[in-house]
């Protein structure tokens, strides 16, 4: 059901269902598509076939959090004055709160000569937990709706109809999406200046959609709402990649083909209870039950049925970056993604509701203070191409800076260590829901949602040489 489908994405730089961090470098630097460190396994396998002659290997670790509040405000929500009920002013935040557990990404290659082999293991899209303690508004509206909906013709024997202040909702939402990726690329050196890569990544998608809602009235029970639904997938997107590099001059191309994912449900729970509220049946059957229930909620619940199968897309992605070496100690890069969202299938063609793809443009610097130390920054500027019809409670998008800096210290000649940090300030989207299109979700009130997140991340790391 498209009310309980929470999106997750804490381990979050990149496009909507698509991480970009996966090694420290980019933490502290951001913009690494035309490095021949280790990390270029990722960011430009192309240019591996400038880089450390040998074995190497990454170990990364990263601690994400992220806030994403819903601030609802429907005035007169639910007025009826013909019944003389004013009804209730919602002027709510919504608070979730996203976490991941320490997240791991793995990096190896070997260069011989003019080929190399490389490799990368992580989390590749999406990745962690969400909770709305308080559940999200697009519940506690759409429940409130029905039940007055369901009793506006109660008479005042029986009660009248049941509004708002007399009775409670009770709602929780959470959420788990991860991504799962492991690549493997093939780069050789055709002349003295320039390298292609080839390269595929298999793709595995874990989620699982979990809640509840709940309407009692003292200790009649109104609404029971309950979903338990896991979500798997697999997916493959073929690599192909280019690097130009001669002098203090390295530009660099990365293609990733569109990633079909298909996930098919496992449902553990799919459950409706409705308060009859007809007074000629309620007596002999006190509740609607079952599929009976369900039937209610439209086709919102027929996308969560046991054995029914959603699309959860990793978009194309095109990277292109130029790297200069002002001197042996100072260098810098500029790059550009484009994320091609509008082709990327999601669960309900939601993707058609975009204005464009994701643009992104980043910029880094770093440079080595001593033979040991070495200090970098970088930002970056997503611009997701959101609209209206896009967003929703359920999964949201905010356009954002992001920030990051850090350092790397070679701890011996084949060891060194990486940490870095970055945020992500992102502008809040205000999305209105006007009387003349439905009003909020169809009801025909008007109201508003501003949805706001927050995002840090940090992260240590080791590269070792053998």
């Amino acid at each position: 059901m498209a009310l309980f489908a929470i999106a997750v994405g804490t381990v979050k730089a990149g496009g909507l269902m698509t991480n970009t961090n996966y090694h420290i470098a980019f933490d502290r630097m951001m913009a690494r598509g035309a490095t021949f460190d280790i990390d270029a396994a990722y960011s430009n396998p192309a240019g591996m076939a400038w880089g450390y002659e040998g074995f190497q290997m990454s170990l990364n670790f990263q601690k994400p959090w992220q806030d994403r509040d819903i601030e609802t405000n429907i005035p007169n929500f639910l007025a009826v004055p013909q019944m003389g009920y004013p009804g209730v002013n919602i002027g709510h935040t919504y608070h979730g709160e996203a976490s991941a557990p320490i997240v791991p990404a793995l990096f190896a290659s070997y260069k011989k000569g003019r080929w190399a082999l490389s490799a990368m293991i992580g989390i590749v899209g999406s990745g962690g937990f969400v909770e709305y303690g308080d559940g999200i508004p697009m519940f506690n509206t759409l429940v409130m709706a029905k039940i007055l909906s369901a009793t506006a013709t109660l008479p005042a024997a029986a009660g009248g109809p049941i509004t708002p202040d007399k009775y409670a909702i009770c709602s929780e939402m959470k959420g788990k999406q991860y991504i799962y990726g492991g690549q493997l690329n093939f780069t050789y050196r055709i002349t003295d200046n320039l390298s292609a890569a080839v390269g595929m990544r298999a793709n595995y998608y874990d989620g699982y959609n979990r809640g509840f809602v709940m309407a009692n009235m003292g200790n009649t029970e109104l609404i029971n709402l309950q979903l338990d639904c896991i979500q798997r997938g697999w997916g493959f997107a073929p690599i192909v990649g280019l690097n130009f590099h001669k002098g203090p001059l390295t530009i660099a191309a990365r293609y990733e083909f569109r990633t079909k994912i298909e996930t098919k449900n496992n449902t553990k729970q799919l459950f409706a209870r409705i308060k009859n509220t007809d007074l000629a049946t309620a007596a002999t059957v006190p509740y609607i039950e079952g599929d009976m229930a369900l039937q209610q909620f439209g086709d919102k619940v027929a996308p969560y049925q046991d054995g029914a199968k959603t699309r959860y897309d990793m978009p194309s992605l095109l990277s292109v970056a130029v790297g200069y070496e002002f001197n042996p100690k100072l260098r810098a890069t500029l790059e550009y993604h484009f994320f091609d969202d509008r082709h990327a299938k999601m669960a309900g063609n939601r993707q058609k509701e975009l204005k464009h793809g994701t643009h992104e443009i980043l910029a880094g610097i770093e440079g080595d203070i001593n033979d040991r130390w070495t200090l970098s920054c970088g930002v970056q500027r997503t611009d997701y191409g959101l609209s209206d019809t896009y967003q929703q409670n359920t999964s949201f998008a905010c356009d954002s800076y992001s920030i990051g800096l850090g350092c790397a210290v070679r701890l011996s000649e084949k060891l060194r260590l990486n940490a870095g940090y970055f945020i992500s300030i992102y502008e809040d989207y205000t999305r209105n829901h006007p009387k003349e299109l439905g009003g909020y979700l169809g009801t025909g009130y008007p109201g508003q949602d501003i949805y706001s997140r927050t995002n840090n991340v940090i992260g240590v790391g080791i590269d070792y040489r053998f």
